[in-house]
């Protein structure tokens, strides 16, 4: 008798693992083959040059209006010559929908500022105590403008400005009378 005649059991299941490593390595094969063909498997060439960020934004720096002025060549220096501005000069501007609204009605708030592109605007209400204070409203700025609305059940003429969040610069103030 021979081993196999012996332990049948055991040669089934040597031929199964044999025939499981050999599908499972061919299938692996296949499965490299087939990404390296649909571009899926990166290699070192290409895994470097898209290492790098998708999306660059450079550190906004600030400019100011000196560093505009041009030099001529053949034209004389002068230290005294003040440099001039081309650029608008930024200011907010403010206005209420309406003169006049019930308690907790809306008041529309608009306006523009000019070069504040991105800039995000609180809008803040003269308190009791005559100090400003911040209202649970922002605006963004878009296209230079700006839009929002707030509700008050506080009665009586209140006045309303809007702040740039970054620079600090305040639009004029507008009274709306609550009733």
């Amino acid at each position: 008798m021979t081993s196999d005649e012996k332990h049948p059991i055991a040669a089934g299941f040597v031929a199964l693992v044999a025939v499981g490593l050999a599908v499972g390595l061919l299938l692996g094969v296949v499965t490299l083959v087939a990404t390296r063909v649909a571009g899926l498997g990166g290699s070192s060439d290409t895994a470097a040059a898209d290492s790098g960020p998708s999306l660059y934004l450079p550190t906004p720096v600030p400019t100011s209006s000196s560093a505009a002025a041009v030099d001529q060549p053949g034209a004389a220096q002068s230290s005294s010559a003040a440099p001039t501005t081309t650029a608008p000069a930024k200011k907010i501007t403010l206005q209420a929908g309406s003169a006049s609204v019930a308690s907790m009605q809306r008041i529309d708030l608009s306006g523009t500022y000019p070069g504040g592109e991105g800039s995000v605007l609180q809008v803040q209400r003269l308190g009791d105590g005559k100090k400003w204070e911040d209202f649970p409203v922002t605006a963004a700025v878009s296209g230079e403008t700006f839009s929002t609305y707030v509700q008050t059940g506080r009665s009586g003429v209140q006045q309303f400005r809007v702040r740039d969040s970054d620079s600090g610069m305040v639009s004029n103030v507008v009274s709306v009378t609550v009733r």
